[in-house]
């Protein structure tokens, strides 16, 4: 037999071989199926009379299931950003490895030089760096809610029946988790290399949670960002352009009487500056009242200003 009709009769073959499987399973569901007049039969229940049935009697409206709330919906979105950390984990190092790094390269690279010795300059330097580490990675909220914009996800967000600003809030109380994390790393770190906060642990729960409210502020700016920037890598740009300055230019790293008298006024009205000073006071048991009320106002302004700017340009999105 020639190639190509050895070719052609198997594919007949094939196909007849096809064709026969396909009525054999035809013929087993068909037999498998209750005949008419039959008990089995009997019991199947009749389609055209549950339509009827609903048609006469609909569902009542408070049997339906309520949407989510405010509160319910943003935990929920906050449930979906944790998420995104299960699947992608390198989103934790930045606040894992980062704050090691820096902790350890300061303490022991500036400690002789500006103190005298690396543990007395780590009582100082461990709330700066805390402070340095948690406002850096406000900018994360403002990056995330920009690259759902880019893929499309916030498109799917709309048509959702709850409460708008969930989508928002959500993100930055899941935020807040990684905030308290990287403090709970360097608080550690800090104990083991011999931190010793004069307050005792109170002290250090007043100083993470001005910190926190601080960076709830901070991060509204970035999600306003978020939403006007038209890429991730110019929200990240911008971010840096402002975070890095504010954060060297304060007493994170040295105390300002070694600074010149020109540069002193302006590290002195240093936000970082304020909320470093009231951490170190608070951790240390000296008085901050003045400074942890200002920082309180500017946290209660940012909010203020860019949480409602932020909305506003929110609500553009959603047309």
């Amino acid at each position: 037999m020639h190639h190509d009709d050895y070719y052609h009769y198997y594919l007949r073959r094939r196909h007849e071989e096809l064709l026969a499987q396909a009525a054999r399973e035809r013929s087993r569901r068909h037999s498998a199926r209750p005949r008419p007049g039959t008990a089995a039969h009997a019991e199947l229940p009749n389609p055209v009379d549950g339509v009827a049935d609903l048609a006469q009697n609909p569902m009542p409206l408070g049997s339906r299931p309520a949407p989510a709330g405010g509160i319910a919906a943003s935990l929920i979105f906050g449930w979906r950003a944790l998420l995104k950390i299960k699947h992608l984990p390198e989103q934790l190092f930045d606040v894992t490895m980062f704050p090691v790094m820096f902790l350890l390269l300061f303490t022991y690279l500036f400690g002789g030089a500006v103190a005298g010795s690396t543990s007395t300059y780590l009582q100082d330097l461990l709330p700066g760096i805390l402070a340095m580490t948690v406002l850096m990675i406000t900018m994360y909220t403002g990056l995330t809610l920009n690259r759902d914009i880019e893929r499309g996800v916030f498109d799917r967000f709309k048509s959702l029946p709850v409460w708008r600003p969930s989508t928002l809030l959500g993100p930055l109380l899941a935020d807040a988790l990684r905030y308290t994390l990287a403090a709970t790393i360097i608080l550690l770190l800090g104990y083991a290399l011999g931190f010793r906060p004069g307050a005792g642990p109170v002290g250090v729960v007043l100083a993470v949670g001005l910190l926190l409210v601080f960076a709830f502020g901070l991060s509204w700016i970035w999600t306003l960002l978020g939403l006007r920037m038209r890429s991730e890598k110019a929200l990240m740009s911008t971010s840096m352009l402002v975070l890095f300055p504010l954060s060297f230019l304060s007493n994170i790293l040295v105390p300002t009487e070694t600074l010149p008298g020109w540069l002193r006024p302006f590290v002195d009205a240093n936000p970082i500056s304020m909320l470093v000073s009231a951490m170190r006071g608070l951790m240390h048991g000296q008085p901050v009242a003045a400074e942890t009320f200002t920082l309180l106002l500017v946290a209660a302004g940012l909010v203020a200003v860019f949480g409602p700017w932020t909305m506003r340009r929110y609500q553009r999105h959603l047309v």
